[in-house]
């Protein structure tokens, strides 16, 4: 049964009236997948160079049938994805570490691992939108369509269930009957001659560019900007499709109805400590009531790498990279004293650690942001500081 609608559309098509313009191609069609590559080895030791293959599916094995170079899409590809990493890296670059530096803590003006995803994400978004306008406009050579196979019965069964091959008339080694007649040979089930489509007066070879066409597309662009308002903008704000907007819940900073003091976020019970926390006893008291206690931290070079790390990032900015005071903030915030004064140097680990967790006069607390043997860290840190600004002779003394 499927055989004879087949047959009937063969000849259905065969019977269709043939355009009459310039001669374009001879083309052949294959019933079978090993036929078309057969027949594509043999057209390539033919020497034609102007020939394409056309299947309802890939075949594998055509690549080297037609021998085939590499495709150049994937430098293209490769070129576009290496703008769009420099592109990105001299863009965080110039506004990180150039036009505005932000000063924070210890870290550079330029951080390179922070950049990494953005200069990832521009390296995709350049390379596919390089990529795409290249196969539209250089490869598949639009708005210009207008392909003399559009239309035809050849193009009809290669999408269907048949496996075609064609070589075009501008081939330096193109003759009709001898094409013809190869096809023949390699036992092409229908080869026919494929003409240019006659246009007549006032029509465009280039549809694209036609005032229809482009109603259209103007068309499509409006409904498809009002339908996404509507869903967005609409339809995402009724019921049942609001249900992710209006949770019974509280937010933070915001009015509540259910407490008296009408706040949604609650204080901790007083008299708590949360689980692996150590309170400070001293905290908000004056310096005078601090009990010197002792560093429980030892003088390891790894304690001294954490202590510089944490100087370098929270210190740093107020003090300096070495406790003079010179603030690296030029002028926006006012500069504390030194830490190589003969009161900071006199004072006991307990009395830094005291000024860093409660904090003094302009200098806020840092009980928040630094934990707790961080802070013992960066004392033992602001003593070698303080050593190596005002060493003792026995330092300088020659063993």
């Amino acid at each position: 049964m499927f055989g004879k609608i087949l047959k009937k559309l063969d000849e259905k098509l065969l019977k269709s009236e043939p355009r009459t313009g310039k001669l374009f191609a001879v083309a052949a069609l294959f019933d079978k997948p090993d036929d078309i590559i057969h027949a594509a080895e043999k057209v390539t030791e033919r020497g034609y160079k102007n020939y394409d293959v056309l299947t309802p599916y890939p075949l594998h094995g055509m690549d080297g049938a037609m021998k085939l170079k590499p495709s150049k899409i994937g430098w293209v590809a490769f070129i576009a994805g290496i703008s769009g990493t420099t592109l990105a890296f001299l863009m965080m670059w110039w506004m990180s570490g150039i036009d505005y530096k932000i000063i924070f803590g210890g870290k550079p003006y330029f951080n390179l691992p922070p950049s990494i995803p953005i200069m990832f994400e521009l390296t995709v978004l350049i390379s596919a939108i390089v990529l795409v306008n290249s196969l539209i406009l250089i490869y598949m050579k639009l708005p210009a369509n207008a392909n003399p196979l559009m239309d035809t019965e050849f193009i009809k069964r290669v999408t269907s269930d048949k496996f075609g091959i064609y070589i075009q008339a501008d081939d330096p080694k193109f003759n009709v009957d001898e094409v013809r007649g190869l096809f023949q040979s390699l036992g092409s089930s229908s080869v026919s001659n494929i003409n240019e489509a006659e246009y007549e007066k006032g029509d465009s070879k280039n549809p694209l560019l036609s005032l229809k066409f482009m109603g259209v597309v103007a068309g499509t662009c409006v409904v498809t900007v009002l339908v996404s308002y509507f869903v967005l903008q609409v339809l995402l704000f009724m019921p049942p499709f609001s249900w992710m907007h209006e949770q019974p819940k509280l937010l933070p900073q915001g009015k509540s109805n259910f407490f008296k003091d009408n706040w949604s976020m609650r204080r901790p019970v007083e008299g708590t400590v949360a689980r692996g926390f150590i309170p400070y006893e001293f905290k908000g008291m004056p310096d005078s009531m601090v009990v010197p206690t002792p560093n429980p931290l030892p003088v390891t070079k790894k304690v001294l790498e954490v202590g510089k790390k944490r100087f370098d990032t929270y210190c740093s900015p107020c003090h300096g990279y070495f406790g003079k005071g010179d603030s690296r903030l030029r002028g926006q915030f006012p500069a504390p004293p030194s830490l190589h004064t003969e009161k900071v140097r006199n004072w006991k680990d307990a009395n830094i650690y005291h000024v860093i967790t409660n904090g003094q006069n302009v200098m806020p607390s840092y009980e928040s942001s630094i934990s707790r043997d961080d802070r013992w860290a960066i004392i033992h840190y602001i003593r070698v500081l303080q050593r190596s600004q005002n060493a003792p002779d026995s330092d300088l003394e020659s063993k």
